[in-house]
């Protein structure tokens, strides 16, 4: 039986909370977090959950408190009937656009719209649905780089969840060699049942899209289908910051690094250590709190 500790809060506690837990290594991932607004008539109050998949322990109550200032707002536990939350959450949502992609569930029909390309992403526990500022913000930004003449021939999708990422690249550029990858084994079967309902081909060839289960760029495979002319990365500011020097180093000298999953106050931190690797914005997108950043070798046209 899972459990939830909840705390409201001001609009800028919450998101501080949530920066906090990017840059503590041994953070228990077991605790998820969810931060939104309560009330949009009174946006700048929001409300912080922890979701445990047991009943609260002392440790994490201490977790969740290393994640405020003093003092701490109050924090509440309840108990959770037996239900997949994510799954619920995802029920009945509307469908997204986000430049010539459209991505809905299956509850909902596609609209034969010559002009959009549909995916169908059911309710899972990877992330990556396309209703997250984040994921909308890339499939924008993915559009836009391919109308403004990008032309990747090998791909990489660091942190996919569901695919959808990868999925619109080889969409863009259908002759690419695409890679996803994540560090969570959840996403493996969540992937390749999303690619038979969408009907992208699995493998190692042109247009297909070979799935692998790694840890950032520390993988045999991820490393032998190296360089990328794009790499995909919507995964936390922090691992962004770390994996700077491994993500340049996978890319081709003329290469492109697409980074979401950032703050918007966390921009300047992520920026500042790819400038340190060799690479500078190109375009940025905001989507909400979010930003979205395309990257480039610094010394490229």
């Amino acid at each position: 039986m899972s459990w939830k500790l909840s705390t409201i809060a001001s609009k800028t506690t919450v998101e501080t909370a949530l920066e906090r837990r990017d840059y503590i290594d041994d953070w228990d991932e077991q605790i998820v977090l969810a931060g939104f607004e309560v009330d949009p008539e009174e946006p700048d109050i929001w409300r912080l959950d922890a979701y445990t998949p047991g009943k609260p322990t002392e440790q994490d109550r201490a977790a969740l408190h290393s994640l405020f200032d003093e003092p701490v707002p109050p924090i509440l536990a309840e108990q959770l009937p037996e239900t997949d939350w994510v799954s619920e959450s995802q029920k009945g949502v509307d469908p997204i656009r986000a430049g010539r992609f459209r991505v809905r569930t299956p509850d909902h029909a596609a609209l034969g719209d010559p002009t959009l390309t549909e995916f169908v992403i059911p309710a899972a526990q990877a992330f990556g649905t396309g209703h997250h500022e984040t994921t909308a913000g890339c499939l924008a930004m993915l559009d836009t780089m391919h109308a403004r003449g990008l032309r990747p021939r090998r791909i990489a999708d660091i942190g996919t969840g569901t695919g959808l990422l990868a999925f619109a690249a080889l969409d863009l550029w259908p002759r690419a060699l695409a890679t996803a990858s994540d560090i969570d084994p959840v996403c493996g079967p969540a992937v390749v049942g999303n690619c038979e309902l969408n009907g992208i081909p699995l493998g190692d060839g042109h247009g297909e899209l070979a799935m692998v289960i790694a840890d950032g760029m520390d993988d045999e495979a991820l490393q032998a289908r190296a360089p990328y002319d794009l790499l995909i990365a919507n995964i936390l500011a922090g691992p962004l910051i770390d994996m700077a020097h491994d993500f340049a180093e996978a890319v081709s000298p003329r290469g492109s690094i697409l980074l979401a999953g950032l703050l918007n106050t966390q921009e300047v931190a992520v920026r500042a250590a790819y400038l340190a690797a060799g690479f500078r914005l190109h375009r940025r997108i905001v989507n909400g709190h979010w930003s979205i950043l395309w990257l480039r070798h610094r010394f490229s046209g």
